[in-house]
């Protein structure tokens, strides 16, 4: 038996991070013989904390370690087992990424917008905010549609967002689709 896909390990921990509150964002292998690695990123809608990701990694650990001993699964002679966050050089790509991340910066093909937030149960919207370009100007939101944001990287802030944006942060869908209606008809 071949050392398992990253698809086999996939669906193997998936179900135990959800019944945490929690996704497998990533699922990398390092075959090196004996020292072969598994790498698994995972995010929640609250960040997991080192407990957490102690529980999952134990959890996933001892689920690998019968398919072994049952013989579903074969790490010929052993791997080590990591569990880790996405960084932030991980792009953006789904709608719960960017809902993690409302109010957050990020830079989008050259430009650093604000996620002011994202209507994943509707059109799978997301509105971003422009920064304004002079300080008596207003923020602007922009309605961008998911697939046209994905790619998106979380930019590192070390002081608080402009009151302006943060008022735009949040808001009700219908209030973002008043707003760009209105930047349209300029």
């Amino acid at each position: 038996m071949a050392f398992p896909s990253e698809q086999e390990l996939r669906e193997i921990a998936e179900p135990l991070a959800a019944s945490l509150g929690f996704d497998v964002e990533a699922v990398n292998i390092t075959r090196a013989g004996a020292k072969s690695a598994v790498r698994l990123a995972v995010d929640g809608d609250t960040r997991p904390d080192l407990d957490q990701l102690e529980e999952l990694s134990q959890a996933v650990s001892a689920e690998f370690d019968a398919r072994e001993t049952a013989g579903t699964l074969n790490f010929g002679p052993g791997y080590t087992l990591e569990l880790t966050t996405p960084g932030l050089d991980t792009p953006l790509t789904a709608g719960r990424h960017f809902r993690r991340n409302v109010g957050r910066l990020v830079l989008l093909r050259g430009k650093k917008l604000r996620i002011a937030g994202v209507d994943e149960d509707g059109d799978g919207t997301v509105w971003l905010i422009r920064p304004a370009a002079k300080k008596k100007d207003a923020p602007t939101v922009l309605a961008t549609e998911l697939a046209e944001a994905a790619g998106a990287l979380v930019e590192v802030e070390f002081s608080d967002a402009p009151a302006a944006e943060s008022a735009l942060v949040g808001l009700d869908p219908q209030k973002y689709r008043a707003l760009t209606a209105q930047e349209d008809d300029k």
